[in-house]
């Protein structure tokens, strides 16, 4: 079973930085493509930034682009969304998420990859 235990998250003041970690098992890191998602409250779970199995590369959805960054380390089978310049839209419940093959509850498509494995989500909240 997959499992994907996030870190990070919290309270800041717009235009502060948060970190967020996701960790999982080597295997799921290394075949997968990983992704952050948000979910605002009354609002449906949106995409945020993905990181591609095959080359590395990432995509980020127009609000984010130029201010958040997602990476990823190997030796630590961890992706991260480092966040700057957080406003108050951003916050939201985070979660990290890992592709799947088949179709699973709760499964969404985003940056043309279906993902279907979630952390248990963290918190951002950003004042004004």
């Amino acid at each position: 079973q997959v499992q994907l235990v996030e870190s990070g998250g919290g309270s800041v003041q717009t235009g502060g930085s948060l970190r967020l970690g996701c960790v999982t098992d080597s295997f799921t890191f290394s075949t997968s493509s990983m992704a952050w998602f948000r979910q605002a409250p009354g609002r449906e779970r949106e995409g945020v930034a993905v990181i591609y199995e095959n080359d590395r590369s990432t995509r980020y959805i127009d609000d984010v682009r130029g201010r958040f960054t997602i990476s990823r380390d190997s030796a630590k089978s961890t992706v991260y969304l480092q966040m700057n310049n957080l406003r108050p839209v951003d916050t939201a419940m985070y979660y990290c998420a890992a592709g799947a093959r088949a179709e699973r509850p709760g499964g969404r498509l985003f940056g043309g990859r279906y993902f279907g494995y979630w952390g248990q989500g963290t918190q951002v909240t950003v004042s004004s």
